[in-house]
């Protein structure tokens, strides 16, 4: 009989949580939730501890308007209370957009909230819904859905696209604790490529901007993960053909999303070799700057790297390829297909250095140190064997406790993050790579 697993110290939000940080993220957008009471605030306490301490922003946190159903209303069915939320949400609470989401109980006893987003409707409130209970999946699988109604019944649909417009899509907020940097970071690159980019989430976008997402000429997915469920809907509903690329971290892997992207839109290749000269030189000039120090001071390391399928991958390839750190074990802590791992085998067996990475599949961080030994086996039976050193620990607090253990540097990058403070760092692209590069060295240095 198969042994029941609980895991304790949860790497995602629950479809719901994902979701409220996405519409939290959003400009002039005002969350409503349809949930039993307390949702909203256990959402809260884990984004607060576990995002960088990402702060709730305008009608957020605590904030967040809810209808707080009970027992009466598990029994006889809740939307009266949603009605009453709702109409005093939008009378006391500005906002542009209202996004109702709903929690466990309301999906299960199967209230109907798009009938009240339609009486609202009618009334000429700019308001949608969306089924985001829990049980629907994790953090990424809430990003979705919200995106996915945004895409349904918000995004005017045009005819006219715009030759130089695109939506970038795949960096979700919160569960990438550096969300704003990346996305910040992607997008200037891309508009040196002369684009007009949509990116949602960032203090650049506007909700008019989101609304007229229709006429772009492509979406641009910084994922092969995330993300791609709404640049299909983008596809079949709006017309705008998508573009998948590995998050990109590092000269080698934002180089080949530059030109993948300016293949995609048919760009001249002349401009697109000089930003790629231009910010490779960029990279090189400080990288050189502590090549001695990196050399003399022996910075080379071992690497352990735990995180989700967004960045484990990306994080592996950039140190074996760009750092010249030795990677032995990589953890992907997202619950995938097979054929998504395909893809994580595919980015991993690229590596330019051609190690050997052990690739495992796990979400509970108990057994981190279980699938490390299994590459790097015990020999305690031995006077003389190769040690697991000097070593570092790329992954989330989660893993702080694993890297004292081996006498191994720590730093927290990918979900949970409680023991940094994120305001816009970012690791994407060329100059978010030197940022990687920083805080790697900083941990080896503040330990001497």
């Amino acid at each position: 009989m198969a042994k029941n697993r609980f895991i304790e110290r949860p790497r995602s939000f629950c479809a719901l949580g994902g979701a409220l940080l996405t519409v939290e993220a959003l400009p002039e957008v005002v969350p409503i939730l349809h949930t039993a009471m307390g949702c909203g605030g256990s959402i809260y306490w884990n984004q607060y501890g576990s995002t960088g301490y990402l702060g709730a922003g305008y009608c957020g946190g605590l904030a967040v308007p809810s209808s707080n159903i009970g027992e009466q209303d598990i029994v006889f069915g809740g939307l009266d209370r949603l009605e009453e939320q709702v109409k005093s949400t939008v009378e006391l609470v500005e906002g542009n957009l209202y996004v109702i989401l709903t929690g466990c109980t309301a999906d299960i006893i199967g209230d109907d909230v798009q009938a009240v987003v339609r009486q609202y409707r009618e009334e000429g409130v700019a308001i949608i819904g969306a089924e985001t209970g829990g049980f629907h999946g994790d953090g990424y699988r809430g990003y979705d859905i919200v995106l996915s109604a945004l895409v349904r019944d918000y995004i005017k649909k045009q005819d006219t696209k715009k030759k130089n417009k695109v939506n970038l899509l795949g960096i979700v907020p919160g569960q990438d604790v550096f969300w704003r940097g990346n996305l910040l970071k992607l997008r200037e690159l891309l508009e040196q490529l002369g684009l007009e980019v949509n990116s949602f989430f960032t203090e650049e976008d506007t909700l008019s901007g989101i609304q007229n997402a229709g006429d772009a000429a492509l979406t641009i997915v910084a994922s092969e993960f995330y993300g791609i469920g709404v640049a299909k809907e983008l596809e079949e509903i709006h017309g705008i053909p998508y573009l998948t690329n590995p998050f990109p971290i590092g000269p080698a892997a934002t180089t080949a999303f530059i030109r993948s992207v300016a293949k995609a839109l048919g760009q001249d290749t002349t401009r697109v070799e000089e930003i790629v000269s231009k910010e490779t030189k960029r990279y090189f000039h400080y990288v050189e700057r502590f090549a001695d120090a990196y050399n003399d001071q022996d910075w080379q390391r071992y690497a352990v790297v735990v995180g989700d399928a967004n960045y484990a991958p990306a994080l592996t390839k950039f140190l074996a390829d760009d750092l010249g750190w030795v990677p032995k074990v990589c953890i992907i802590s997202d619950d995938l297909e097979d054929f998504q791992k395909e893809k994580v085998t595919g980015i991993i067996e690229s590596l330019e250095t051609k190690l050997p990475v052990d690739v495992y599949y796990e979400s509970d961080p108990t057994e981190v140190k279980t699938h490390f030994w299994k590459t790097v086996p015990r020999k305690s039976d031995s006077l003389f064997q190769d040690t697991f050193s000097p070593a570092f620990v790329v992954g989330s607090h989660l893993e702080r406790e694993f890297a004292i253990d081996l006498g191994a540097g720590h730093l927290s990058v990918s979900y949970p993050v409680g023991n940094r403070l994120v305001l816009d760092r970012g690791y994407a692209g060329f100059s978010g790579s030197l940022s990687l590069i920083e805080d790697l060295i900083a941990v080896i240095v503040a330990q001497r």
